[in-house]
């Protein structure tokens, strides 16, 4: 399965955050002003956050909801929120890259699982923190898949 519909509009460049928490409802607000999710599906982005960390590593957090959560998804969906300057996000993480997902049913795992193929390669998440246009994320995407 390849991911959900990326567009431009799925993509934020240069943003700034300076919390986790307001990275986590960034993301989530893209995902709502997409049409993916009920905007309560932000709190249980944030829910997820308390319960394990969806910071991954090499510089990117992966923000989704709970399992309750998938109440709240209207359609599988991904929000892409680039943050060249970082953000916090606890035990001496940095975040440079947000992909937040939601996903209908199983859906999410393979979201997920396509994610993580591209962000485990160190040199295309440097890529995207680094693109000045949401054409050169698009690519990256599309390379993968």
């Amino acid at each position: 399965m390849s991911l959900p519909i990326l567009a431009k509009q799925n993509i934020l460049l240069n943003k700034e955050v300076d919390t986790k928490e307001n990275a986590i409802k960034m993301t989530g607000e893209l995902l709502v002003d997409l049409g993916y999710v009920e905007p309560s599906y932000i709190d249980r982005m944030l829910e997820r956050e308390e319960l394990t960390s969806t910071y991954m590593g090499n510089f990117v957090a992966i923000p989704h909801g709970t399992e309750e959560g998938k109440a709240s998804v209207k359609e599988s969906g991904i929000a892409i929120i680039q943050v060249p300057n970082g953000v916090e996000f606890g035990a001496g993480n940095e975040v440079k890259l947000l992909i937040g997902i939601a996903g209908k049913g199983d859906e999410h795992l393979d979201i997920l699982s396509q994610i993580a193929i591209v962000c485990s390669e160190e040199e295309n998440v440097e890529k995207i923190v680094s693109a000045t246009s949401t054409e050169e994320i698009l690519e990256i995407f599309e390379e993968v898949n």
